[in-house]
């Protein structure tokens, strides 16, 4: 994203109860489409654990879940309300990804599973998905956050996320100003980085 439409001044981190631990891919590391930094910048309560670092959802008093769809995971609508904080723990990367780290990072696998509801489709329109049910990492916190906080944490998060697409669509000329959630800074022009404005010089 260019720097005149940098979301960082929107971005308020929201104190939670939830601890939420990203799990981030080596591959997500540079990824200018990378939600999941967004996700724990916008929380407090929240860390990011890279491959090869020692397990960081260990906390006294808590009960850490794994979100992930496994074939015996459990509704995350089970921990609503549970009498001791939550350590929620969050693979980001693609779903291959994240299954194989269930498998190579110690610890993981003992951890319960935890999965969403189903629900309407991904607004994540920078990458394509395998299937239209499948979300962006932001997204998935967002909503396990709603179930586990209330839906104050989670329409935050869904702003911010949708700040974050729309500007970047907006500047490769995707779609139009109007069409920005939360409008454009004043004087800040398309930069067109993927020349698709006035395709073929017209």
């Amino acid at each position: 994203m260019h720097r005149t439409l940098c979301i960082c001044a929107l971005i308020q981190p929201c104190a939670t109860r939830t601890r939420v631990v990203l799990l981030l891919h080596q591959l997500e590391q540079e990824k200018p489409t990378n939600t999941g930094r967004l996700a724990a910048r916008c929380l407090s309560n929240s860390t990011i654990v890279e491959a090869g670092s020692a397990p960081a959802w260990t906390v006294p008093g808590a009960d850490a879940l794994l979100l992930f769809p496994h074939p015996e995971a459990r509704p995350l609508e089970d921990w609503r309300g549970s009498p001791r904080p939550i350590v929620l723990v969050v693979p980001d990367g693609t779903w291959r990804q994240a299954k194989k780290a269930r498998r190579r990072i110690a610890g993981l696998d003992q951890l319960p599973c935890a999965t969403l509801p189903a629900a309407g489709p991904s607004s994540y329109r920078l990458r394509h998905a395998a299937r239209p049910d499948r979300l962006a990492t932001i997204e998935a916190i967002a909503r396990a956050l709603g179930i586990l906080e209330g839906p104050d944490v989670q329409a935050r998060l869904d702003y911010i996320f949708r700040v974050m697409v729309d500007r970047t669509l907006w500047t490769n000329g995707r779609i139009s100003t109007a069409a920005v959630t939360g409008g454009i800074p004043p004087g800040v022009r398309s930069h067109d980085p993927l020349g698709m404005v006035n395709l073929g010089g017209r």
